[in-house]
C-alpha cells in the first residue's frame, strides 16, 4: 500500500472532548472517524486491524466446534414480547413500519432460539454451538473513551445448546479458556487480563467477565491477592470474600469488559418452548450458554493497552502492516533517485515475499514529519533508506515497541522479516 492513495490522513491534534487514548491515537492514526457520540466509521487501516480480529476469534470459535451463521440485525417485536424484554430493556432501539414494530437488535436470544428450535428435536442433536459476528445496536446514553463505549458495535456471541448440566459446565470451562487464548493473542498481556466474577442474574450464580487493566475503564474490579481472581462491583458488594478462595483481601483497579460468559441454563429456551426428547422418551428444556466479544471495544483495549506518548504499538498480531518503508528525501538529484528506486525495490521484494508494507511515497513531507507519523500508526518494524543508509548499502531497521535499531542488507532485513511473518 501506498501512504499517498491511503484514505485516511494523519493529524496533529486530536478533537478536544477526547481524552482516552484509544480515542486520541486511532482518530490522529486515521485509523477510525467520528460520526457522532458513540457512532464511528472505521477506516481502511482501522478495518484492517478490525478484521484480523475477527479473523483470531473465528480461528477460535471453529477450533471448539463453532459453527458460523449470520442472524438478521432487524427484530420483530413478538420475538422480544415472547421473553417480555420488549418493556424491560431500556437501550433497546424501536422503529415502526406502518402497525409493525421492530427493534435493532442489541443481543440475539430472541432470534437465535426460535430458530434453534427449528432444528433440535432430539437428544442426538445436541450439543449445539452456534455463532455469529454481527453489528449490534444500543441505545448507550454514556457513550464515552473512544470505541470503548458506543451505540453500534460488532460482536462475537456464541450461543451453546445441552441436553444436560454437565455438558453445559464442560463447554463453558471450554470457552473460559478459549477467549484467554484468544485476549493473549490480539495483544492484551496475561498481567493485565482478569478473569472477573459477575453477577448471573436469576438464571445462575454467576457469570464471569474478562476485565482488561486500563485507566480508561469505566468499571471498577476487586483483584484477589490470593488467587488472582477478580470480582466487580456488584459482586463485592454482596460479598466480602473472594467467591474463588474465601479471600478478603482485595486490590482495587480500573478495567474495561473486553468479553463475558453467561450460563443461561432455561431462561430462554422456556419462553420459546425449546425442548429435545431424551432416550427415554422424555421431553426437556434445552440448556444455554452465550459468550459475548465486543470486536471495537476490543480493538480500543488493545491501544488503551500498547501505546506511548508517540502514538499506538500494534501487536505482530493484529497491526495493519508488518512493515513500513520510509524513504528520505535528499537535495541531491542522484541520491534522490537511488533512495527512490532502493526503496521501491525493498517494497517489490517484501511484498513478494509475503510480508504486508505500508510505503511512505509521499513527496511533500520532511524526515520529521514522517518519524512521527510512523510512531503515531504503530506499525511494528520502520525500514528507513537515506542517503546514509544507501552509502553502506544497508537499510535502517527499527522495532516500534522497543525502539531498538539495527543497520541491515537488504537481503538480511527481507530474511528477519520472513522468519518473523512468513509461515
Amino acid at each position: 500500500m501506498f501512504q499517498s492513495k491511503l484514505f485516511s490522513r494523519t493529524s496533529r491534534e486530536a478533537a478536544k472532548e477526547e481524552k482516552s487514548a484509544n480515542a486520541v491515537f486511532l482518530e490522529r492514526a486515521g485509523f477510525i472517524d467520528k460520526l457522532s457520540s458513540g457512532i464511528y466509521s472505521f477506516l481502511p487501516l482501522g478495518f484492517m486491524v478490525l478484521k484480523k480480529i475477527e479473523g483470531i476469534i473465528r480461528q477460535e470459535m471453529q477450533g471448539i466446534g463453532g459453527q458460523e451463521l449470520l442472524l438478521p440485525a432487524l427484530h420483530p417485536k413478538l420475538f422480544w414480547q415472547e421473553t417480555k424484554r420488549w418493556d424491560s430493556m431500556d437501550d433497546l432501539y424501536k422503529l415502526k413500519e406502518g402497525e409493525k414494530e421492530f427493534a435493532l437488535g442489541p443481543t440475539h436470544e430472541e432470534i437465535i432460539v426460535p430458530l434453534a428450535k427449528k432444528f433440535i428435536k432430539a437428544e442426538n442433536d445436541l450439543p449445539l454451538y452456534l455463532y455469529q459476528i454481527q453489528t449490534k445496536f444500543r441505545k448507550e446514553k454514556r457513550a464515552k473513551s473512544g470505541i470503548l463505549r458506543v451505540k453500534e458495535f460488532i460482536m462475537k456471541d456464541l450461543y451453546s445448546f445441552h441436553s444436560s448440566q454437565e455438558d453445559l459446565d464442560r463447554y463453558y470451562e471450554k470457552v473460559k479458556r478459549s477467549y484467554f487464548k484468544i485476549f493473549q493473542k490480539v495483544g492484551i498481556k496475561k498481567q493485565f487480563l482478569y478473569l472477573t466474577y459477575a453477577s448471573g442474574g436469576s438464571f445462575s450464580k454467576y457469570s464471569h467477565e474478562f476485565q482488561a487493566l486500563t485507566p480508561a475503564g469505566e468499571d471498577t474490579i476487586y483483584i484477589c491477592k490470593k488467587c488472582g481472581i477478580a470480582v466487580n462491583k456488584e459482586i463485592k458488594s454482596k460479598t466480602p470474600s473472594c467467591p474463588n478462595c474465601g479471600s478478603k483481601n482485595f486490590e482495587v483497579k480500573k478495567a474495561v469488559e473486553i468479553g463475558n460468559i453467561f450460563k443461561l441454563k432455561t431462561k430462554f429456551s422456556e419462553p420459546f418452548g425449546l425442548t429435545f426428547t431424551n432416550k427415554q422418551g422424555e421431553k426437556k428444556f434445552v440448556l444455554m450458554g452465550c459468550y459475548g466479544i465486543g470486536l471495537g471495544r476490543l480493538l480500543g483495549a488493545v491501544v488503551e493497552l500498547n501505546n506511548d506518548s508517540k502514538g499506538i504499538i500494534w501487536p505482530d498480531s493484529i497491526a495493519p502492516f508488518n512493515a513500513h518503508i520510509l524513504p528520505l528525501q535528499s537535495s541531491n538529484k542522484a541520491a534522490a533517485k537511488s533512495i527512490e528506486n532502493y526503496s521501491k525495490k525493498l517494497y517489490s521484494d517484501l511484498t513478494k515475499a509475503g510480508i504486508s508494507v505500508l510505503y511512505d511515497d509521499r513527496k511533500n513531507k520532511a524526515a520529521g514529519e514522517k518519524f512521527v507519523d510512523a510512531d503515531l500508526i504503530g506499525i511494528p518494524w520502520r525500514l528507513v533508506v537515506s542517503e546514509k543508509t544507501l552509502e553502506k548499502q544497508m537499510v535502517e531497521l527499527k522495532e516500534r515497541s522497543s525502539g531498538r535499531i539495527k543497520l541491515l542488507k537488504k537481503r538480511e532485513a527481507l530474511n528477519f522479516l520472513k522468519k518473523k511473518y512468513v509461515k
